[in-house]
């Protein structure tokens, strides 16, 4: 006895090349497919329409082969309002519980779409009333309603588009061969498009953009007001300070590239000045702090989260060493954005991919293209990769945003 059921999807089907994966998909689970009706879209305000039977040899095949279409946009054509299952615990949801993509995300409830709210990757669904919500594991409680199973459940894939501000050539692309130059001009009609639109671009960022000489490009980028958040790790404050402090980053002279004498103690000296006066803010207010990465960020009121991890030295008063809460105040500060670009920094891009939904731009710059493949592999599909030396880039992007 054959199982089956119908689906269908809409959207730039055969431009993304979601529609080979669908048919892809259902081989790999052991089932097949039949195309009951294809209407292909013209232009880019049009969208393709897909009505397919999925036909399966067991309950279980079909059940697995529906799951992994519904992550490609795929719904049923029965429609049903979202299983809800109470939480049996705090922190404990049903074992058949649904684990959302980082895509744009619809419940049906009481005959309505209602669009998923905080919409991550790696997360469950909370409906509450007439709305609902992605919520983190650690972040449920016991009685919360978990959406179960994917019946009810619509999810509407970033689509790439025949043309997005000329950005769409770069997507998939991970080359050292590309031009930076290329890459950077882009990169910018994106970011001025944002402002211009009253988005946020948040930057991620690790000390190699102050070992490689970005320090003065990304000073002006935050000054020129296309900086509205910066999230990054214990060590790229206290590079900036120290270098500001000193002229050296790891006891390294920036000017000249050689060690001075008692070098390596100035970023514990850094650390030593920032504790005196309590904080990064109040480093500054004292005027002890006058130029640097960090001073620019306070003087003109970017937001700032400094996540700490087991190596850090110090820490800076100002690290967050409790992994939770930094992880909330990331997300806090990923509300809204339009853009993120990530600076060489790898976990904490990765993990800034996790919080983010897929329909805002990321822009990972590596100088490892392993780094750069990385993030796009674990689900942020919509990382654009820049192969090329981060302070290189920095000062390219400066001189072009004001050009």
């Amino acid at each position: 006895m054959n199982y089956s059921e119908i689906v269908e999807a809409e959207g730039h089907l055969v431009d993304s090349q979601i529609l080979s994966k669908i048919f892809d998909r259902v081989l790999e689970r052991g089932a097949a497919y039949e195309v009951v009706d294809f209407s292909l879209g013209r232009n880019n305000n049009e969208f393709s329409h897909l009505k397919l039977r999925v036909v399966a040899p067991s309950e279980e095949v079909l059940r697995k082969t529906l799951e992994e279409l519904v992550e490609l946009g795929c719904y049923q054509m029965e429609l049903a309002d979202a299983v809800l299952r109470p939480a049996p615990d705090d922190r404990v949801v049903p074992d058949d519980f649904y684990s959302t993509t980082n895509h744009r995300t619809y419940v049906r409830r009481r005959g309505a779409w209602l669009e998923v709210g905080r919409q991550r990757m790696d997360a469950v669904i909370i409906v509450e009333q007439d709305s609902t919500t992605c919520r983190k594991l650690r972040d449920v409680r016991k009685g919360d309603m978990v959406v179960c199973g994917v019946h009810g459940i619509r999810i509407q894939p970033e689509f790439k588009e025949r043309d997005r501000l000329g950005f769409a050539f770069m997507a998939n692309e991970i080359s050292s061969e590309r031009r930076a130059e290329t890459a950077v001009r882009k990169i910018v009609e994106m970011m001025q498009q944002v402002k211009a639109e009253g988005g946020r671009i948040v930057f991620v960022a690790g000390p190699v953009v102050v070992h490689t000489g970005g320090t003065a490009a990304f000073c002006e980028i935050i000054r020129k007001g296309y900086a509205d958040a910066l999230l990054a790790g214990n060590a790229i404050a206290v590079h900036d300070i120290e270098h500001t402090l000193f002229g050296t980053s790891l006891g390294v002279d920036l000017e000249n590239g050689i060690p001075i004498e008692e070098g390596h103690k100035n970023h514990m000296r850094a650390i030593n000045t920032i504790n005196r006066y309590g904080s990064i803010r109040g480093a500054v207010e004292a005027g002890a702090l006058r130029s640097g990465i960090m001073y620019e960020l306070v003087k003109n009121g970017v937001p700032f989260v400094l996540a700490g991890s087991i190596r850090d030295d110090g820490p800076l008063p100002d690290t967050e060493m409790d992994l939770i809460r930094a992880q909330e105040a990331y997300a806090e500060q990923l509300v809204d954005a339009r853009m993120v670009i990530c600076l060489s920094s790898m976990l904490h891009s990765i993990g800034v991919g996790n919080m983010l939904p897929s329909w805002v731009r990321v822009v990972c710059v590596d100088i490892n293209p392993a780094v750069v493949t990385k993030l796009s592999d674990r689900g942020s599909q919509q990382t654009v990769g820049v192969v090329t030396d981060v302070g290189t880039f920095l000062n390219l992007l400066a001189q072009q945003l004001w050009t």
